[in-house]
């Protein structure tokens, strides 16, 4: 039998649904877990009493289900596995692969004798766009790849040798990132390979056939200024004029929207908005962008050297998300507090990333934005540092590498 890694943090969001006829969409960047999270639900309604036969297991990517395109054929595929009128559980992986499915599952969803769930990797089904097809109750669920904590649990489940150096196994978290299927490589160049793969398969079938796409070239441009500069302030304008003047290209600002828009939609990248503060606004224009993974940055490019303030700021970033916060980049000013995270009604924080204060100039740079802050949340300093200053006027100084190893929840 196939070991299966549960992802608890996904598993949660998705588990109060498992009975309900609302169709549940788990979309996420490919190679992310998503067919894996399907199999640990199954497993889970087994494991509570539901019977295999009323389990409906469609994998359209498996050899066996390749001809299966249409609704048609897929009807079919399904009214062979029911065999009485018991509520029936409907998984279909891959689903795009089956050109206008979205009535198919309507149809089914209408009957309410069905819990349907769905996976797909095409920038369609990710984007927005699925919502105007599935008509009535549907909720999505985000995916994203292993955060730390969920790195070193998945090796230890698995048997996989682990660095007894916490700091050097985050290291190397850093550079060969968190698809899972990276970690049945032992040797750091075969995991390297096999990261590179899934990040050009991402990018030849979730984009570049993408009908949006005018110019591949220019569109590649967009794409490596954006990953080069994840964690950085970006705009549409600060693209457009490092286009024009800098590479001179000619291009419309409406180009660089949509192309910004495509790689959101493939969950290459996820937006991170400026909020202000003092007047309590979205800012717009620029905004931040993080990546899925941080291997995408590195099998994309020869350097592999690690700029830590943004690569600590993604990982803090990656990891809230995983566990339901919403972000935003605080402004107030000139200053800008690295992260405003917010869960429930009452849960609200202020965050700052540093690799580490070990002088007073550091110390004072990232302490400043808190001080300007009126209101009187819990303030976090995430750093590196193997000895952690004690407190500092309601500030909680925190290592960032165990807080993410240990599970833990900003409180």
């Amino acid at each position: 039998m196939e070991k299966i890694y549960k992802r608890e943090e996904y598993l949660k969001k998705i588990r109060g649904f498992y009975h309900d006829s609302m169709i549940k969409v788990i979309t996420g960047i490919r190679r992310c877990g998503k067919s894996y999270l399907l199999k640990s639900i199954i497993a889970e309604l087994i494991e509570s009493g539901v019977s295999p036969q009323d389990i409906i297991n469609i994998e359209l990517d498996k050899k066996e289900y390749l001809n299966i395109n249409t609704p048609k054929k897929l009807a079919k595929i399904i009214e062979e596995q029911i065999t009485d009128t018991n509520f029936k559980y409907i998984f279909i992986d891959e689903v795009q692969n089956v050109k206008g499915f979205e009535s198919l599952i309507n149809a089914y969803k209408e009957e309410g004798k069905y819990s349907i769930f769905l996976t797909g990797s095409n920038s369609y089904l990710l984007s927005g766009e699925l919502v105007t097809k599935l008509t009535g109750r549907y909720i999505e669920i985000e995916m994203l790849p292993l955060n730390f904590q969920e790195y070193i649990s998945m090796k230890q489940y698995f048997a996989k040798p682990l660095n007894p150096n916490i700091y050097k196994e985050f290291e190397e978290y850093i550079r060969y990132g968190g698809f899972p299927g990276s970690i049945n490589y032992d040797n750091y160049e075969d995991k390297l390979l096999y990261t590179k793969n899934v990040i050009n398969q991402i990018f030849d079938k979730d984009i570049k056939n993408n009908k949006k796409i005018k110019d591949k070239s220019l569109f590649e441009v967009i794409q490596k200024y954006i990953v080069n500069n994840f964690g950085s302030l970006i705009s549409v304008g600060k693209i457009y004029k490092y286009l024009t003047f800098d590479q001179n290209i000619s291009i419309d600002r409406r180009t660089i929207k949509n192309y910004i828009e495509i790689l959101e939609n493939a969950k290459i990248i996820y937006p991170c908005e400026l909020f202000d503060l003092k007047s309590k606004k979205v800012l717009t224009g620029e905004k931040k962008y993080y990546l899925a993974d941080l291997s995408i940055y590195f099998a994309l490019n020869t350097d592999n050297r690690i700029n830590y303030g943004p690569v600590l700021e993604n990982i803090l970033f990656s990891y809230l998300k995983s566990k339901n916060y919403s972000l935003s980049v605080g402004k107030i000013g000139t200053l800008e507090c690295d992260f405003i995270a917010r869960r429930n009604m009452n849960e609200y924080f202020y965050i700052q990333v540093s690799k580490n204060i070990d002088d007073n100039k550091t110390a004072s740079r990232e302490y400043k934005p808190f001080y300007e802050i009126k209101e009187l949340y819990p303030r976090y300093l995430f750093v590196l540092d193997l000895i952690i200053q004690d407190n500092v006027e309601g500030i909680h100084n925190i290592n960032l590498v165990d807080f993410i190893a240990n599970n833990e929840d900003l409180k």
